[in-house]
């Protein structure tokens, strides 16, 4: 139980400690997200004394519905770590304080649905409007171009169809679409590779401006997801592979856990 910010306890049972750290460690992992539909932590350890220590060795988290800068929604993200050492005196008083930092095996996954609200969202927005590139001058007749309305699909094997409203003022809305394929660079960088206007979502007397208009957005896509803009406070994620499944994005790989953001304190109990 928790009372003025100290943890009181019921009993001694070798249990009694277990619970406490997969309590705290819940509460303190669900601060680091705007919003979770479920969030929970199971600690592994050998014997009581090892965790009257703070010496883990290791735990696992399970999320679904996790939210991230209040924008981006992940569908589900689970992380096992390796051994890491925790200060019990700070889980005495309701915090996560780690004493080094570790390393997770990580698992992230993506829902269609939740990409395209992301696409929605001001940090990338801001990237899609008023570009003038020369390029994108030269056939819009001088002005700037926003992108607009985009929508991802996932397909199988890594691919993906990309649709987009092209607008400039004095010109007709231009609609341009993509077929490429997710690929991993430098285990941070999500690419659309391959990539391949597809004419016939536009019409014929369009697709020449058209075809500079895709190109345009897809390298502004490429070089717009990056792992360590979207990331949380003391968490660094690499990736080893990712694969489209069920209309879903898969990501697997690691996250160097460095230290727990300090949040402000509520009541949990134990």
């Amino acid at each position: 139980l928790m009372f003025s910010g100290a943890i009181m306890f019921p009993n001694s049972s070798p249990e009694w400690g277990k619970q406490l750290i997969n309590t705290v460690a819940t509460e303190a992992l669900r601060r680091m997200f705007s919003a979770s539909d479920s969030l929970s932590v199971d600690v592994r350890c050998q014997s009581p004394a090892q965790l009257l220590q703070g010496s883990l060795d290791g735990f696992r988290m399970e999320g679904a519905g996790l939210v991230i800068r209040r924008q981006f929604r992940t569908q589900s993200m689970n992380f096992e770590t390796d051994a890491v050492a925790v200060d019990f005196g700070a889980v005495m008083q309701g915090r996560l304080a780690l004493k080094n930092g570790t390393q997770a095996i990580a698992q992230v996954t993506l829902a269609e649905a939740d990409l395209n609200q992301a696409f929605r969202a001001p940090l990338v927005t801001q990237h899609l409007v008023n570009r003038q590139e020369p390029a994108l001058l030269e056939a819009s007749g001088g002005q700037p171009v926003s992108f607009g309305g985009i929508k991802l699909t996932l397909n199988e094997n890594n691919s993906v169809r990309l649709s987009a409203v092209v607008e400039a003022i004095g010109m007709e809305a231009i609609p341009v679409t993509l077929d490429a394929t997710v690929e991993v660079v430098r285990r941070r960088r999500i690419i659309f590779g391959n990539q391949k206007f597809v004419e016939s979502e536009t019409p014929a007397e369009l697709r020449d401006r058209a075809t500079v208009f895709a190109k345009v957005l897809g390298d502004l896509l490429d070089n717009m997801v990056d792992l360590d803009r979207f990331g949380l406070d003391g968490l660094t994620l690499r990736l080893n592979r990712l694969e489209t499944r069920d209309k879903t994005l898969v990501f697997s790989g690691y996250a160097q856990i460095e230290y727990i953001p300090k949040v402000n304190q509520q009541s949990v109990a134990a």
